[in-house]
């Protein structure tokens, strides 16, 4: 069975119809292999369809359907023992996991608020730049010899820059490996989440049009021109509040996860990722 096919079958199981039926006041809607399908399960799924499947026509007849052929779908997965495969096991555990988060930290995260006060300080500290930049890729785990080499073609166009600030366009077009060659290395305006982390903590309180020597981030060498910096009255301001509410999030489920480890046995081998 295809790996696509697999998620949407563990939704059936763990979605499945009620480990009891014996309800007298929940007539019986359908029969599926002697499975009973329950109006309260057929009324909650065509309330559902109606709030969520948007500008599609909605009818009862299509959602009893769907609902028979889940059962159907349950039966076929239950038959082929595809509970005990390996990829729905690492599915379903990835579905355990995030559903006991949910379920421990939903309230705290229903708390959680992001204010005007709280964009602007953020973006006071972590400001827009539109950059450009010339890169001398390297592979994720270089050699010695690779890196020395893109160091030293880097710092040979930086010297020239410096005598020639002008021509950095000219000279990213023509030594720059990335697809931003062809505009000057032009990447526009970015947030500091769309840059790798060296690289923004080099331009970061930078002067428009300073050009900086070579920096190395996972991708190689660059060597970066700021061509601007975005005023505040200009932000996506829905963008940084959702910037800063998964920051809060993450503050929540790291300090979650820290209480765990206490009490928990945790033995790490970090040689063997060395």
């Amino acid at each position: 069975m295809k790996r696509s096919l697999i998620l949407p079958l563990i939704s059936m199981v763990i979605l499945g119809t009620p480990l009891s039926h014996a309800n007298t006041s929940d007539p019986v809607v359908a029969k599926v292999n002697g499975k009973t399908i329950l109006k309260s399960e057929f009324e909650k799924a065509y309330k559902e369809n109606l709030l969520f499947v948007g500008d599609k026509i909605v009818t009862k007849e299509k959602v009893l359907n769907d609902l028979i052929n889940r059962e159907l779908g349950i039966q076929r997965a239950k038959q082929n023992k595809l509970e005990a495969d390996p990829v729905v096991m690492e599915k379903l555990e990835d579905i355990l996991y995030h559903a006991q988060i949910s379920k421990d930290l939903e309230n705290e995260l229903q708390k959680i608020v992001v204010s005007d006060d709280d964009v602007r300080k953020y973006y006071d500290a972590n400001p827009e730049y539109r950059t450009a930049h010339i890169l001398f890729r390297m592979r994720a785990e270089p050699s010695k010899p690779e890196t020395e080499e893109a160091l030293k073609q880097a710092m040979k166009v930086y010297e020239t820059l410096k005598q020639s600030p002008d021509k950095f366009s000219e000279l990213a077009n023509k030594y720059s490996q990335t697809t931003t060659a062809d505009t000057g290395g032009d990447i526009g305006f970015q947030p500091k989440t769309n840059l790798a982390p060296e690289y923004y903590e080099a331009i970061n309180g930078q002067k428009v049009g300073s050009i900086l020597p070579p920096v190395r981030s996972q991708f190689g060498y660059h060597i970066i021109k700021v061509l601007a910096q975005r005023d505040f009255k200009s932000i996506n301001t829905a963008f940084y509040k959702k910037v800063i509410y998964d920051q809060k999030r993450d503050a929540i489920i790291a300090q979650y996860f820290d209480k765990m480890r206490k009490s928990a046995k945790v033995e790490v081998n970090k040689s063997v990722i060395q």
